[in-house]
């Protein structure tokens, strides 16, 4: 006799950047922030993975990166490896970007932290399992730019959508519209971090370069295809006002401890005499502001 049950439905995720996808009774054909061309389908395929799995075979380290902002890592790396950051301040706790991984000692630490107010991501790269994180949390908001509104894989109530060039999310911190990798690309400006200098959490553009002296701006990090200079001047004219001292970057140890506005112009004026030919020989070797 036929077996008629139905399949069990899961929100499966993608091993390639970790993005978790509606419930389907079958893993989708294929995941769209993948086959776009500033990400890729593995060399073996597209291949999925759920949350219940994930948990069997990784877990979660905890840094404290300075007082009131702790990073949040998975070992082994899983998806494309970023951190995300818990950032404490005296009147809420925010969420950095997100990482897939999500499990009861996750939850635990997190909750010790004080919890998680709201959350923040700064393109879809990072979407990953947001959802999971608002429902374990009381359902807490998940902000994202209005104009990347088509990549979020799992729609849900508790992402919020806003419009505009800021989004005040209060105590000194605020969401930045800096289009470029993404068109709804967003960046976190935290006014007390780096010892009330201010910290910028920038994940992956500008990206925080091996040598942490450097930044730079991909339109396409891994099929290496570049940001033009119109966008890239907009972007440090944008972040130019902003005060802050720090970057914090996507992955673990990519931080920018200090005088970072001063390495964010050199290193723009390094990128833009790259890309243009002109100087390319004296960029290449230049390892010092």
């Amino acid at each position: 006799m036929a077996n008629n049950k139905p399949q069990q439905e899961a929100a499966y995720l993608c091993v390639t950047c970790g993005t978790q996808h509606a419930a389907s009774p079958e893993p989708p054909a294929a995941c769209a922030i993948c086959c776009d061309s500033r990400q890729f389908v593995g060399l073996d395929g597209q291949k999925w993975t759920t949350l219940q799995e994930l948990r069997a075979k990784h877990t979660n380290t905890f840094v404290l990166e300075e007082p009131g902002i702790h990073s949040i890592h998975t070992e082994p790396a899983f998806g494309i490896g970023e951190r995300a950051f818990l950032i404490q301040t005296p009147r809420m706790n925010i969420l950095w970007d997100c990482i897939s991984l999500i499990n009861e000692r996750t939850i635990l630490k997190v909750r010790e932290l004080g919890g998680v107010d709201a959350i923040a991501i700064s393109h879809p790269h990072y979407y990953t399992t947001m959802v999971e994180w608002s429902v374990a949390f009381g359902n807490v908001p998940i902000y994202i730019h209005e104009a990347d509104r088509k990549w979020v894989q799992r729609p849900h109530p508790n992402v919020r959508f806003w419009a505009g060039e800021m989004w005040k999310l209060g105590d000194g911190l605020m969401l930045i519209h800096t289009p470029g990798h993404f068109d709804g690309y967003q960046v976190l400006l935290w006014e007390g971090g780096a010892a009330e200098e201010g910290a910028l959490f920038c994940g992956d553009q500008p990206q925080v370069c091996m040598d942490i002296n450097w930044l730079s701006f991909m339109y396409s990090y891994p099929n290496y295809i570049p940001l033009g200079p119109q966008t890239v001047n907009k972007i440090v004219c944008t972040l130019e006002p902003l005060k802050f001292d720090r970057i914090y970057g996507a992955f673990p140890k990519r931080t920018v401890w200090h005088n970072a506005k001063e390495i964010l112009r050199a290193s723009a004026e390094r990128y833009l005499r790259a890309i243009s030919g002109e100087g390319a020989a004296e960029a290449a070797t230049s390892n010092a502001i």
